[in-house]
């Protein structure tokens, strides 16, 4: 395999497909803005560790035995990453279509939609290895299992040309893909308007050679058509008697018992999303129950950090009006006679701009009385962006609903806040994308409680 550039390495989906490049035996190099700003060293090590070779975003790792640079949407034109590749004649290729070419080389089921998708992703392949499949996987968040060899967590290589990947929907490429089962979880707005959405995954689901949906969504009715479905009512993979419990939830598909370690409803319905999509693959009820019992999460998705003064830490990726919604509900049922301590840091100005209602909404309707919020200042990468909105504009709405929701200047004053405002009884909520330092300030926290 001939040399690859990834530009970005740092971002989930970058890294996933560097390490992936990696782990057949390919040359691998990449670069990245944090790397440069002197960040994210347990990133790098964990890069470094499968073999890929990290540059400055300055051209020098780009050269004339580099085969092909893969870059994703969030790389400017002028990048001199792309600069370099120009002058030399390098092929440059977007990251949709370089995840594209290994979808065509696999047997590969693609979990898509707006909200699940890593802990789904997460799920399936758990349970296809645990039931002796080999698969590999490629997926936006680290596998604690896969972290606990070493490895950043979201790609592993597997024996077998099954292959579980998390298909974005985000910057529309979603339709470049051409896997064996195609998986649509829910359908809401987050990085583009429901008219978008709805005609990308038709495209999607056009490219499917199989279809599974979820049959509790009513927005998803549309593709249900010659679908095998899944639901907590009336579907091809229909599960009953489901308990939501504080620490997680219990069902049955056909007399077989499911125990889910997650707490939220959401969870039940993400676990069963995969039990489906294993089925397809021939995976008994009672191997997925098995591997079920044994999965124990993926980074930052209602990530358990630790508790010191009677006082739970809790950090999770939500960043879209679904995902805090249901981020939130879950967090309510294992308040301890507290309240809930919410810190959002939005990620990016235009995606906070167009969702900031939907956004003030999310929070209106999840923030019981008593709830604290804080929100942080928006995250910025780098790149153009129209800095004509602010934290603020989230919080003052809400605070005009009796809401106590505060816009402190830098992130470290709402950490000091927090923990000052935080009692026994209470969960701290660490919310937001993107941002590979936000797991290290929930644990910053947890230390400032201790």
């Amino acid at each position: 395999m001939k040399k690859v550039h990834f530009v970005g390495v740092y971002g989930a989906g970058m890294s996933a497909l560097a390490q992936f490049h990696a782990m057949g035996g390919g040359a691998t190099t990449g670069s990245d803005r944090f790397l440069d700003q002197g960040k994210a060293g347990d990133i790098r090590k964990a890069l470094e560790k499968t073999g890929v070779s990290l540059f400055p975003q300055d051209g020098s790792g780009i050269s004339r035995d580099t085969a092909t640079v893969v870059v994703s949407t969030a790389i400017e034109a002028d990048n001199p990453e792309l600069v370099q590749a120009g002058d030399v004649g390098i092929e440059v290729v977007h990251r949709a279509d370089w995840l594209a070419r290994i979808v065509r080389e696999h047997k590969t089921i693609a979990v898509a939609g707006t909200s699940g998708k890593s802990t789904v992703s997460a799920m399936l392949y758990t349970i296809l290895k645990t039931a002796g499949f080999s698969p590999s996987v490629i997926t936006g968040a680290g596998l604690h299992a896969l972290e606990a060899e070493g490895l950043l967590g979201n790609a592993k290589r597997g024996a077998s040309d099954l292959l579980v990947i998390e298909a974005d929907e985000s910057d529309g490429s979603l339709p470049k893909y051409e896997p064996w089962l195609g998986v649509l979880l829910n359908f809401g707005k987050d990085h583009k308007e429901l008219d978008e959405l709805e005609r990308i995954f038709s495209e999607f689901n056009r490219k499917c050679e199989k279809f599974s949906v979820n049959a509790d969504e009513t927005s998803l009715s549309r593709w249900m058509e010659g679908a095998v479905t899944f639901g907590f009512g009336p579907a091809s993979v229909h599960a009953e008697n489901l308990v939501v419990n504080p620490e997680g939830s219990t069902f049955s598909v056909e007399g077989v018992s499911f125990q889910i370690p997650l707490p939220g409803q959401y969870n039940a319905a993400n676990a069963l999303a995969a039990i489906c999509a294993a089925r397809e693959a021939g995976v008994s009820l009672k191997d997925s129950s098995r591997a079920l019992e044994g999965y124990n999460g993926i980074a930052r998705r209602y990530d358990y950090i630790g508790e010191a003064g009677g006082v739970r830490v809790i950090d999770d990726y939500a960043h879209n009006p679904d995902k805090i919604r249901a981020v939130l509900s879950a967090a309510h049922a294992q308040v301890n006679g507290g309240k809930l301590c919410v810190l959002f840091q939005p990620h990016g100005f235009g995606p906070t701009r167009f969702l900031k209602d939907d956004l003030v909404e999310a929070f209106s309707e999840g923030l019981a009385e008593g709830d604290v919020a804080w929100f942080s200042p928006i995250f910025y990468a780098g790149g153009t962006a129209a800095k004509d909105i602010s934290s603020d504009d989230l919080a003052a709405p809400l605070r005009e609903r009796g809401i106590d929701a505060r816009s402190p200047d830098s992130r470290p004053d709402a950490g000091k806040d927090i923990v000052e405002t935080s009692k026994a009884g209470d969960l701290v909520l660490v919310l937001g994308a993107r941002d590979p330092s936000l797991p290290q300030f929930a644990k910053d926290i947890l230390g400032g409680l201790s």
